[in-house]
């Protein structure tokens, strides 16, 4: 009887492991389940090029060729819902009642956006942005103008807000933290994007919530927690995602993601988890859970190995990019509020690298408008070795050398 793997999740992480498991040699049965309508695809430019219009739609896919499934014997299934786990059983069931068992299965549900619980959320006009239909809509809006309000400072709002900016729309952010990115960047670095919307025309309602979203059958205002009143045409609610767990609830060991050990695998036998729904023993950096591209990228063939029951551990450092005007990032690492922040570069010039530090070593590091450096960040925070602070400050000592041996 053929092994047969299965797949819930058809995004990055999903797509990733099915085009690992063919190239690793596994001819057996692959069922890749996806809720949407979409053949597995890429996130990051759904908030900025093609958004904005730049990128056309099949550029976002991972296979380009719609048939690339087929030609390689993957069974894809989308706009389809898993309703249930029988892991005892080894089986998925779908929401029409089919069971469908499996050998290994592969948990790559993602994230889906938070609301906000306030009147008027319901609203037409109100959008979030996880999916490519969500950026269409988004795209049909900045293409027509008009006056845009953005719930939530992080990345997703801000590269929203950004890429509607650029498209000649008045924009205003409201934010409840005193600068954007405070959670992830802290203040300074919160201060320096702050400045960057600033100039580029953004209203910035920063320290404000918000109380009410109104209008007549469509969002026409945002009610603030300050009482201010903000005219609209729509809305956009970036704050935070929360994973996909649900199918994993009572089933498999979860806290704040699917929990999975070094290798990705969860707590029952023949199960494993990717993306952003895996909530990592990382090897290096403790238990963690990270919710951007890269992390989907590289668990997705990770974790194919291990169903093929290859001995894999996953220790790459966690990685993500914003672009936003003309500043463009990268962050390697992971750093926590108390850690230690060293500037290095230009920072009034908007070319600089930030690391982040405790005890003497690199926690994590963002390179901003400086480039070809972050292979040189990643390799710091992995080797975790004590490093001088005014070495790192230093633009003079190149980073591959940072560390005195």
């Amino acid at each position: 009887m053929s092994t047969t793997f299965v797949i819930v999740g058809a995004g990055m992480a999903g797509g990733k492991a099915v085009e690992t498991l063919r190239e690793e040699g596994f001819d057996g049965r692959i069922v890749l389940i996806g809720a949407e309508p979409d053949r597995p695809y890429e996130r990051p430019p759904l908030s900025k090029d093609y958004l904005r219009g730049e990128a056309e739609r099949n550029s976002i896919y991972l296979q380009e060729d719609p048939g690339w499934y087929a030609e390689h014997d993957v069974e894809l299934r989308t706009s389809t819902v898993v309703d249930s786990l029988d892991v005892a059983g080894r089986a998925v069931v779908l929401a029409g009642g089919e069971r469908i068992d499996y050998d290994a299965l592969l948990l790559a549900t993602g994230a889906e956006p938070k609301r906000v619980p306030v009147p008027g959320a319901d609203l037409q006009g109100v959008h979030v942005l996880r999916t490519a239909e969500d950026s269409d809509a988004l795209r049909a809006l900045l293409d027509a103008g008009g006056r845009l309000t953005v719930i939530g400072a992080g990345w997703i709002g801000c590269e929203v807000a950004a890429s509607a900016r650029q498209k000649g729309l008045e924009v205003t952010v409201i934010e409840p933290q005193s600068v954007p990115l405070e959670r992830v960047l802290g203040p300074e670095l919160g201060a320096f994007y702050r400045d960057v919307h600033l100039e580029h025309g953004i209203d910035m309602r920063l320290g404000d919530g918000v109380k009410a979203i109104e209008g007549d059958g469509r969002a026409e205002r945002v009610r603030t927690s300050e009482g201010a009143t903000v005219e609209c045409d729509a809305v956009v609610i970036g704050v935070g995602v929360a994973p996909r767990t649900a199918l994993a609830e009572g089933v498999l060991d979860v806290d704040n993601g699917i929990l999975v050990d070094a290798g990705l695998k969860a707590s029952a036998d023949g199960v494993f988890a990717a993306g952003d729904v895996a909530n990592h023993d990382h090897p290096v950096l403790g238990r963690l859970r990270v919710e951007h591209w890269a992390n989907a990228l590289e668990q997705g063939p990770v974790a194919a190995r291990a169903m093929l029951g290859q001995d894999v551990v996953y220790d790459r450092v966690p990685y993500f990019f914003s672009d936003q005007y003309d500043v463009g990032m990268e962050y390697a690492g992971h750093s926590g509020p108390d850690d230690e922040v060293v500037f290095r570069g230009d920072r009034a010039g908007g070319e600089f690298i930030v690391f982040w530090m405790r005890d003497g070593r690199v926690t994590a590091g963002m390179n901003v408008n400086v480039w070809d450096v972050n292979e040189d960040i990643q390799a710091l925070v992995r080797e975790g070795a004590t490093v001088d602070a005014d070495r790192l400050r230093d633009a003079d000592v190149p980073l591959d050398q940072v560390v005195e041996r």
